[in-house]
């Protein structure tokens, strides 16, 4: 079965970077029947560039204008205004493979019980520092159980009829909103498949500042969502209950507790490591051991933003825990959601 699509973005601010995504949906092998991207505020050329192309002709592109909108409230609108019966999603910035499209519908025109099909994203690296963090903090397809895979905003395609069976996304989220999303479907029983083809590249954070702010913000909407609280409670428990244990050991008592602390740091990096080794080759000695020092350096950074940003969302989490179970239906039950569920 042939559906009609329509790719949505929300956007703000993004500047050239929007040339980069409507560039590579001008070169689909699967052209959509429409494109619906949502502005939040944009005080910057933004609203040019989509301007510009919309008159081009290229792409059947609309633009809507939502003022102070966040992400979920971005989406739900484009959503709201789509005539696509499959609804594609995708993020300013990245650029889109150009089977992107054709591999995320595949699934879902194959399949009839198909309802949402979860494409990859890998990272576009221009910097070294931008090198390690793509190796630290993203996945390989080797290490995808598609099984269990949550699909990414970046690059995920559904029934538009799956979004209305929970009234779209959830716009009290400011963060972690398509994870939450992405749980509900799962939890009503809709079938989801995985297209690694379906691929989107994008940059990684460029200084630890920014990605600081990230983690920080994507752990704040874990709280506010009480998601994975067993995860988070591990990473406390490590930092600031193991970790000084063994340090006080190795110090205080038999220098072999030192292996103890070698062991657990190279089990603690030994995936970005080998994520990192394809990079190496291409780079000369000095920035071979830039990459190699900074891994370490990006995991502990991620780790404690991640701690500092879950405290900030839980308090809203707890008030609103009705609400998320609500959300996520009769049917939720997930270890690592819901502390202190009865």
């Amino acid at each position: 079965m042939r559906y009609t699509v329509s790719v949505i973005a929300t956007v703000k601010n993004e500047g050239q970077s929007m040339r980069r995504l409507l560039d590579s949906l001008v070169t689909q092998t699967r052209l959509p029947d429409e494109v619906i991207i949502v502005d939040g505020g944009s005080i910057d050329e933004t609203r040019d560039i989509l301007r510009e192309y919309a008159e081009a002709g290229h792409l059947p592109l609309r633009v809507l204008i939502r003022e102070g909108s966040n992400i979920a409230e971005g989406r739900n609108a484009a959503i709201a205004a789509a005539q696509g019966q499959i609804i594609a999603t995708t993020d300013a910035g990245v650029l889109l493979e150009p089977i992107w499209l054709e591999e995320l519908l595949r699934p879902l025109e194959e399949v009839e019980d198909v309802a949402v099909v979860g494409g990859f994203f890998v990272p576009d690296p221009q910097t070294t520092f931008e090198i390690a963090m793509g190796a630290t903090v993203l996945p390989t397809l080797s290490d995808i159980d598609p099984a269990k895979f949550l699909p990414s905003s970046r690059s995920v395609a559904y029934k538009k009829e799956a979004w209305a069976s929970l009234d779209g996304y959830p716009e009290w989220l400011g963060y972690s909103e398509d994870v939450l999303f992405d749980l509900a479907l799962r939890f009503r029983g809709y079938r989801f498949a995985f297209a690694p083809a379906a691929k989107v590249r994008f940059r990684p954070r460029s200084n630890l500042r920014a990605f600081w702010r990230q983690y920080r913000n994507y752990a704040m909407g874990d709280g506010v969502a009480l998601l994975w609280t067993e995860r988070h409670l591990i990473r406390y428990g490590t930092y600031i209950v193991a970790l000084p244990l063994l340090l006080a050991f190795a110090l205080t008592h038999h220098p072999l507790w030192w292996l103890a602390l070698a062991l657990g740091a190279i089990f603690y990096t030994r995936a970005p490591y080998r994520r990192l080794q394809p990079y190496l080759a291409g780079l000369p000695w000095s920035q071979k051991a830039l990459a190699l020092s900074l891994v370490p350096v990006i995991r502990v950074t991620g780790d404690l933003a991640k701690m500092a940003g879950y405290p900030l969302g839980l308090p809203q989490g707890l008030r609103n825990r009705a609400r998320i179970e609500t959300y996520l239906g009769p049917n939720a039950c997930l270890r690592g959601i819901f502390p202190f569920r009865s």
